[in-house]
């Protein structure tokens, strides 16, 4: 084995350059104020003036490369003054030229004048002139999330390799910086998510208004996604989908406007589909309309367990940036929790609704077989008396009596007919009619007595129950102004049949009045004839309820 050689001198070191030296305190520095920070947007704009400060350049800038890799999202500028910048305009948007180039292809690029690159387009109008052009993509975790510029050293040379050493550093800790602000603004952004879907979820279980409930949706999804309005629409009648809810910026009678479903969109949310537009000015699928002056749109269905029960709507003002990846996952997330507190808010009002049902039900019962057969014994047993009796002053106050019994057990049927009309389904024709009694009640001075028999809500149908309650209005009318009555009885009976053998119903409106003139007015007369005659039915005087005969009686009737 050959002897070792013996020991030389060691290799020269390579000289440090004293201006690389000179300047890594500064660059030290710079790194230090890079990361002093956790708030996003902030965070660009102390790289954007740090990196200025490390290579002595005047204009600095941070592009934001969209999500889709095609142009820039996001355009973040130091060294143009405000006033600059609103007559600049538009900010870059990166699918041309330069900063297009380098978005295509980030690696670092120095130029001495960039107007003389074959890749430069020229700037807007207004826009200060610039030469010397530096350029170092951003990496946040491995993956590009802009590019750093530079431009115009002061001075007036170009950028050197050592300008470029350092912003290459920088751009490194700044990728470090921006990857902690994405975390935190992340995890900032999923609270405030999630305290909005707790709002939602407590407004709708509250117990209050459906309406307000919905509103709150509405609200909270415009507040979250920083929008120009929250919308919830549920699904119409006739089909579509109406606003049901809406915050907007502005005052806006949208509210109840519905969107029909041969929608194209409409029918993809009614399937349970989302529905991301980057321009509602100009994306095909939207009809013209309002919507147009909109700019990016979130349209989500609230579905839950495979039911769709409408949608969440949240538009931005137009020239706002397109949502997120992340923001639509949120925005999902939300109107899914919102989904579902829908389904449980409206299990929870159904319960409500079955115990009042039951509770009803257990007071119709009780009246029918408790109170109604008690009244009945007695009345038997005042009608037995009555005939025993031979004092006749007795026999007719006894017979009076049972007549008041009799009137008495009507009147507990109806209120058990009404105890057994759910309270959230439209006034069934027994409301309607106690409504205009009571209404005709104020010029009367007295209030008329009013009798139901039979299934007065279930039977009648609408077209008859809505001229039923017209030609109630007309007589009752007719006795205020010309019947001069002391007393009314109304009767509805949904239990007679007709002279044609059909099933109707039948009004009767009795006074003890001065009866019709010769000669008065009878176009109230006519119009309940045609009423009824349209129907199928008639109407027709009978004498009153006063002494002799007095008075007046219109019975209306026509079929179910």
């Amino acid at each position: 084995m050959p002897p070792a050689p013996p020991p030389g001198p060691p290799p020269p070191r390579q000289e440090v350059p004293a201006e690389l030296l000179a300047r890594v305190p500064k660059l030290l520095d710079a790194m230090r104020s890079v990361g002093s920070g956790l708030e996003l947007h902030s965070t660009l704009d102390r790289i954007c003036e740090t990196a200025a400060d490390l290579a002595n350049a005047r204009y600095a800038a941070i592009g934001v490369v969209a999500e889709d890799g095609e142009g820039l999202a996001d355009f973040v500028h130091h060294g143009v003054d405000e006033a600059a910048a609103r007559r600049i305009g538009r900010l870059p948007d990166g699918r041309k030229g330069l900063l297009g180039a380098l978005i295509r292809d980030p690696r670092p690029v120095r130029l001495t004048d960039l107007t003389g690159d074959p890749r430069f387009r020229g700037f807007p109008e207004h826009h200060p002139p610039m030469h010397g052009f530096l350029g170092v993509p951003i990496r946040v975790q491995g993956e590009i999330f802009g590019n750093l510029y530079l431009t115009d050293k002061r001075g007036g040379e170009p950028f050197n390799d050592y300008d470029l050493a350092m912003v290459r550093v920088l751009a490194t800790e700044a990728g470090i910086a921006i990857g902690n602000a994405r975390l935190y603004e992340a995890a900032q952004q999923r609270e405030r998510w999630i305290d909005g879907s707790v709002a939602v979820t407590t407004a709708l279980l509250s117990g209050g208004d459906t309406d307000d409930a919905l509103q709150t949706v509405a609200e909270q999804a415009r507040r979250l996604a920083g929008a120009a309005a929250g919308i919830v629409l549920l699904p119409a009648e006739g089909g579509g989908l109406e606003i049901a809810a809406i915050a907007p910026q502005r005052p806006t009678e949208a509210l109840g406007t519905v969107i029909p479903a041969d929608n194209g969109i409409v029918a993809e949310l009614l399937d349970g589909k989302a529905v991301f537009v980057d321009d509602a000015a100009t994306d095909p699928r939207l009809d013209a309309g309002p919507v147009r002056a909109y700019g990016p749109i979130m349209l989500l269905p609230l579905c839950s367990d495979g039911r769709v029960l409408g949608s969440l709507v949240v538009p931005r003002a137009p020239g706002e940036r397109p949502f997120t990846r992340a923001e639509r996952t949120l925005a999902d997330q939300f109107a899914s929790q919102a989904a579902l507190a829908l389904m449980m808010a409206e299990a929870q009002r159904d319960r409500e609704r079955l115990a009042v049902y039951e509770d009803r039900d257990r007071i119709a019962r009780d009246l029918h077989d408790l109170v109604i057969q008690r009244l009945f014994a007695t009345g038997m047993m005042l009608e037995s008396a009555q005939r025993r009796s031979v004092v006749p002053e007795v026999r007719d106050g006894v017979g009076r009596a049972v007549d008041e019994l009799d009137v008495t057990i009507q009147e507990i049927r109806s209120a058990i007919f009404a105890l057994r009309q759910p309270a959230e389904e439209p006034a069934g024709l027994r409301t309607r009619v106690l409504r205009e009694i009571t209404t005709a009640a104020v010029p009367l001075g007295f209030t008329p007595s009013h009798r139901f028999v039979g299934p007065v809500d279930s039977a009648v149908g609408d077209l008859t129950g809505k001229n039923l309650i017209a030609a109630l209005r007309e007589a009752l009318s007719n006795a205020f102004r010309h019947a001069r009555a002391t007393r009314i009885d109304v009767r509805v009976d949904a239990t007679v049949t007709l002279a044609d053998g059909r099933p109707g119903v039948r009004l009767t409106v009795a006074d003890d009045g001065v009866g019709i003139t010769e000669g008065g007015r009878r176009s109230g007369l006519r119009n309940l004839e045609r009423r009824a005659e349209s129907l199928g039915g008639t109407s027709r005087l009978g004498p009153g309820i006063g002494a002799g005969g007095a008075g007046t009686t219109v019975l209306w009737e026509a079929p179910y």
